[in-house]
């Protein structure tokens, strides 16, 4: 599975490159004229077994800071044009790379951040049993708009029953929600809230 499952996320990338880059470029050159410097946003995430990686993502914040240097909360410097750049997931573009290095997957559990790792129930951390993904199962049954413990539940329930054919599906499904612009946030959250562990952690 997993060998066939590189040969697919690489041969998928391949075939959309002659529309993806031209994209790219575009996109490079809007988040380098209304947000500056620097244009791709870099941060070691979990990827497979929880070993770290670098993510790659076009920067859809200002570096905004209070007066004490210190920066403002991510709602306060995520710009309008930042919020596009999410709600269209064209802020995943250099994510790309990463398939293509083989640090993650066109489909998988997202990659979180690496402060997460020990807040895990032994269940959820199984999610770090397969490569991180673009897309993945909790983005297209909620995304941002269900719980933390739904999401790690889906990511799980991924690992377990992972297929080509579901991959298919996945993106397939992550494609309508993009134009659709569905589940991107949670009522009244321009981010994701935070995870603290899970309120079933001490019964798992």
């Amino acid at each position: 599975m997993s060998r066939m499952k590189r040969v697919v996320d690489l041969t998928l990338v391949l075939l959309a490159a002659p529309l993806l880059l031209p994209a790219a470029a575009v996109v490079a050159l809007m988040v380098r004229t209304r947000l500056g410097s620097p244009v791709i946003f870099h941060q070691t995430r979990p990827g497979l077994h929880g070993q770290p990686f670098q993510m790659r993502k076009f920067r859809s914040m200002t570096d905004a800071r209070d007066a004490n240097g210190q920066l403002l909360s991510d709602a306060e410097r995520l710009t309008d044009f930042g919020r596009w750049l999410r709600t269209t997931s064209l802020d995943e573009l250099p994510g790309l790379l990463n398939v293509l290095n083989g640090e993650m997957s066109l489909v998988g559990p997202r990659p979180l951040l690496m402060r997460y790792l020990d807040r895990y129930s032994p269940e959820q951390a199984r999610r770090h049993d397969v490569k991180p993904g673009l897309t993945g199962l909790a983005q297209v049954r909620g995304r941002n708009t269900i719980s933390w413990d739904e999401k790690l539940a889906l990511d799980v329930w991924y690992v377990d029953h992972r297929t080509l054919c579901l991959d298919m599906q996945i993106l397939a499904e992550t494609a309508m929600k993009v134009l659709r612009r569905q589940d991107i946030n949670a009522a009244g959250q321009s981010t994701m809230s935070e995870f603290m562990g899970s309120k079933n952690r001490d019964h798992q």
